[in-house]
């Protein structure tokens, strides 16, 4: 009689469910912190973004000798600099207030960057939904524009 050997080639069902079930677990384990970790990154990217613009107005008022604007407009969670389009904040993101500067209105507050280097000083706050905060502070004289995180 001849022996007939199986060679085991490929895994079994059982084996791969186990595999399916760790690999399911791990993810929802690590999901929320995943979440976490690219609403963080979203609200420091819009920080940066905004303390980038309120530099380049500064430069711009500097080279072209005009004043330049930074409007925002926190109810609206947006944000307008001279000659540009409105830039508008992601959800996760929340403009939660905005200080000094020159108040256009009841919603709107202005800051306004001069051809000699000085600013009309102030701040903006921004957070994240999972309170992280940070603030753009523009100093009025020096014309330094710094983020800070709270």
């Amino acid at each position: 009689m001849i022996a007939i050997h199986k060679n085991r080639a490929g895994f079994t069902l059982i084996e791969l469910v186990i595999v399916l079930v760790i690999l399911g677990i791990a993810s929802a384990i690590a999901y929320p912190a995943l979440d976490r970790a690219v609403r963080k990154r979203e609200a420091r990217q819009s920080v940066l973004a905004l303390a980038a613009v309120a530099r380049d107005l500064r430069r711009r008022a500097i080279d072209e000798g005009k004043l330049k604007r930074l409007t925002v407009e926190p109810r609206a969670n947006s944000y307008l600099a001279s000659g540009r389009e409105i830039i508008r904040l992601p959800d996760t993101v929340a403009m939660t207030g905005a200080t000094g500067g020159e108040p256009i209105g009841e919603r709107l507050t202005q800051y306004v960057f001069f051809p000699n280097g000085s600013l009309l000083g102030g701040e903006i706050a921004l957070s994240d939904r999972q309170g992280s905060s940070y603030v753009v502070r523009m100093e009025a004289m020096v014309g330094r524009v710094v983020v800070i995180r709270q």
